[in-house]
C-alpha cells in the first residue's frame, strides 16, 4: 500500500510562470513505480491498482481524474507494469467485483499493490487492514530515494524494528 505516510497530497508543481512543470498525475505514477519495484524485491508480481472512489470514469472530479491519468502514464512509461485505475478498493480486490465493474482489466480483482490518491485515505486503509484484517504493518518503507533509508511507526515494537532492519537492508543489497 502506498503512500500511507508521507506525501500529504498530490498537487500539480508549477515555475514561476504558472506552468506545470510535474503534474500530480505524474507523481503518483512515480509512487506506483517504486511501490512495483518494493514489491518484486519481496518476490510479489505487481498488479497495481489506482485507488479512487470512482472505478473506471463512474463518477468525475479531480481526484477519479488523476487517479486515471497516473494508470495511463505508468502503462505508457512502464508497459511491463500490470496497472490498471482509477478503481474502487472492492473492484481492485475482488475478482467478481473487479470484472463487473472494469471489465477486461487485467489487474482487476486480482491487485496486490495499493496506490492510494493522498495520505489520508492510504493512512485509514492501511490502519484498517492491520487491526482489522490482521496483517503486520510495517514501515514507511521509503523509496525513490539515493540510499535505503526508512522510517518506523512511533507504536512499533521490536519485531518491526527487526523485521525493518531487514528491508533496509535488502533494499542496500538491491540498490533500491
Amino acid at each position: 500500500m502506498a503512500d500511507c505516510a508521507i506525501n500529504v497530497s498530490y498537487e500539480d508543481k508549477v515555475d514561476d510562470q504558472g506552468n506545470v512543470t510535474l503534474s500530480a498525475a505524474q507523481q503518483v505514477s512515480e509512487v506506483a513505480v517504486e511501490t512495483a519495484r518494493t514489491a518484486r524485491l519481496f518476490g510479489i508480481d505487481p498488479k497495481i491498482a489506482m485507488l479512487s472512489f470512482s472505478t473506471n470514469g463512474s463518477a468525475q472530479g479531480p481526484g477519479p481524474e488523476m487517479m486515471r491519468e497516473a494508470a495511463a502514464i505508468v502503462k505508457q512509461t512502464h508497459p511491463e507494469l500490470a496497472c490498471d485505475g482509477e478503481m474502487q478498493f472492492d473492484a481492485a480486490f475482488v475478482p467478481e467485483v473487479g470484472q463487473l465493474k472494469f471489465p477486461g482489466s487485467p489487474v482487476a480483482g486480482y491487485a496486490n499493490t495499493f496506490i492510494f490518491p493522498e495520505i489520508q485515505s492510504g493512512n485509514i486503509g492501511y490502519k484498517i487492514a492491520q487491526r482489522l484484517g490482521g496483517f503486520m504493518a510495517i514501515g514507511p518503507i521509503l523509496q525513490g530515494l539515493n540510499a535505503p533509508i526508512n522510517d518506523l511507526s512511533r507504536g512499533c515494537n521490536a519485531e518491526e524494528v527487526y523485521l525493518m532492519s531487514i528491508i533496509t537492508a535488502a533494499q542496500g543489497i538491491s540498490g533500491q
